[in-house]
């Protein structure tokens, strides 16, 4: 393995001229390479990496939570996205949470929609795979059954959901067993999630004469219409959640084309708008037509350029995206170029934008009106809202496939299934309880997901997996990333360690949905002469750390398409780790 240090960059990059990982935790990072050397592909050691994620990271993502996927496929030369998003139950309605819960959507399982992230994988792995689920589980397993130490991150995370653990005893017994959270470099012991991956593996092994993939179907449906799914069902509906057996059984991860944005000979491939991925592709071919190497990284120009065009972007996304199954999105508008163009042509250089800008009217670049459905109604600033939660995956093989996927769902989302060791999804905190938006609560509809992965091409070719945990920060990093690299020509260590800004300047995507008009946040390594220029121009500063989580966990993989060298780089602000040779 070949490690080159270069100046002002905290880690080292990795390059590796075979295969490469890079995700939220270090043991996750070595799972998914330890699958490589066993010979697997991308898609085999994305999987073990994203489910040990899992284990390690269960304040930020659960086996039972999200987990939306982009696959590259070198034999095949596609682009195919796994929505690995759950559905609210049939049976849920916005009138149950307006006349019972007082127009309010509290924390726990009345806000559990379908568990998607083991579909996800599951069928990830059984439709790109070469391995068995045994296989790629193994890992989990045994971090799950045998502990591992637990990191910094999660040991301050623990002690903030303490009140978490008391109000629901399941989720304390495994993460404040002794009645208090697990500490820094104590041993965090899962056994019921263990014994969960030892069921699934049992299924798997009963139903081997159907070949490799006909037994992980079968223990894909043991969890969705076996024991699993009635064990989940009994917990939910016994807190008075909404779920059922019908619910659970008819599920089925989505399949469905990504959403491509263009700049300057790069194209990026996000999932669609049932998730905000969107934004990064809007983002982008808005800025295509910028010279933003002469505006200078980081200066006022730059920052304020990116950031009032993120704003229109994220304007788009509170009046468009949605569930398409449900709503008519108009995705061929928005990205169209004379849109984007003509979005780009309302920024002011001189003012910021107080207050989400009004959104475009992409119906006309679709040559038709907005439907007469549509009435969709922008909010008004006010409050706070949001969780921290998420992490991220992505591989590349020797071969060339490149799989990216986001997983997530917190502990404070929902209570762990004791039998089961995990939390069902809570991803109904991402609906709004107001019908006329476009990510309202409906059954059988999927909420608006942060989570968002992404691949990155150059001329044609794959170039760049890459994503972030952090919310409605996670499109912002991608941007600043992807800029940083094809832009500033930095490396892709260099890049993520690169100071970073968000804007908050629309409706967080959590319940309740706040946002405070105007707000720029800024880490330290911006500089206070550059802050002074943006006050001017209008934006509230706020300061965070200089390398601060909030900004989110992003790892890449830059796959150079001349000698096939692979670089990987991993977030410094969290245990993130790449690992390759």
């Amino acid at each position: 393995m070949a490690v080159h240090s270069m100046a002002g960059s905290h880690r080292p990059p990795i390059m590796g001229s075979k295969h490469v990982v890079a995700s939220g935790h270090y043991l996750a990072s070595a799972a998914g390479y330890r699958i490589l050397e066993q010979g697997g592909n991308a898609i085999d050691a994305g999987v073990a990496t994203g489910i040990v994620i899992n284990v390690v990271l269960p304040d930020m993502t659960s086996f039972g939570g999200v987990a939306p996927i982009i696959i590259y496929s070198a034999r095949d030369e596609k682009v195919e996205t796994i929505s690995g998003l759950g559905r609210w139950p049939r049976s849920a309605s916005i009138e149950h949470f307006v006349k019972n819960r007082g127009g309010d959507m509290p924390p726990g399982v009345e806000r559990v929609v379908v568990p998607a992230a083991a579909g996800a994988w599951m069928t990830a792995l059984e439709e790109h795979g070469t391995m068995s689920f045994e296989q790629v589980v193994t890992p989990a397993l045994e971090l799950a059954l045998d502990g591992f130490p637990l990191h910094y991150t999660g040991a301050m995370a623990y002690e903030g959901l303490a009140d978490v653990f008391d109000k629901w005893p399941s989720t304390g017994d495994v993460f404040a067993p002794n009645g208090r959270p697990v500490g820094f470099g104590e041993l965090l012991v899962q056994p019921a999630l263990a014994h969960t991956f030892e069921r699934l593996i049992e299924v798997e092994r009963a139903a081997a004469g159907r070949g490799r993939e006909g037994a992980i179907a079968a223990a894909r449906d043991f969890f969705y219409r076996g024991e699993i799914a009635q064990e989940i069902v009994a917990f939910v509906r016994d807190g008075g959640g909404f779920l059922s057996l019908d619910d659970m059984g008819d599920f089925e991860v989505g399949h469905e084309p990504p959403a491509v944005g263009s700049f300057n000979g790069y194209e990026v491939y996000t999932c669609g708008p049932w998730c905000q991925g969107p934004v990064v592709a809007q983002t982008i071919q808005m800025l295509s037509g910028d010279d933003l190497r002469a505006l200078g990284h980081n200066t006022p120009d730059y920052i304020h350029l990116l950031a009032e065009t993120l704003k229109l972007a994220f304007a788009d996304r509170d009046a468009f995206y949605g569930d398409p199954d449900h709503v008519d999105v108009p995705m061929t508008g928005l990205l169209s170029e004379e849109y984007t163009r003509a979005r780009r042509g309302e920024i002011d250089p001189a003012r910021a934008a107080i207050g989400m800008p009004s959104a475009g009217d992409p119906w006309r670049y679709e040559g038709r009106p907005a439907p007469d459905e549509y009435d969709y109604e922008p909010a008004t600033p006010g409050g706070t809202g949001g969780d921290l939660d998420t992490s991220y995956v992505c591989c590349v093989d020797r071969w060339g496939n490149a799989f990216s996927a986001t997983p997530s769902d917190s502990l404070g989302m929902s209570p762990v299934v004791p039998s089961l060791g995990f939390t069902p999804s809570g991803r109904g905190t991402q609906s709004w309880l107001d019908e006329r938006h476009p990510s309202s609560l409906k059954p059988w509809k999927r909420p608006r997901l942060t989570p968002n992965p992404a691949i990155a091409f150059k001329d044609g070719k794959p170039w760049m997996p890459f994503g972030t945990p952090g919310g409605d920060a996670q499109c912002q990093t991608m941007v600043q990333v992807f800029l940083n690299i094809s832009v500033f020509g930095m490396h892709v260590q260099q890049a993520i360690e690169a100071p970073r800004f968000l804007t908050w300047n629309f409706p967080n995507s959590f319940w309740p949905h706040g946002y405070i008009a105007g707000r720029l946040q800024l880490e330290r390594g911006v500089g206070s002469e550059v802050a002074g220029t943006l006050e001017r121009r209008g934006h509230e500063i706020e300061w965070r750390a200089e390398y601060d989580a909030v900004t989110g966990g992003a790892c890449a993989i830059v796959m150079d398409p001349d000698n096939g060298t692979r670089s990987g780089g991993a977030d410094l602000r969290r245990e993130s780790y790449a690992i390759g040779r």
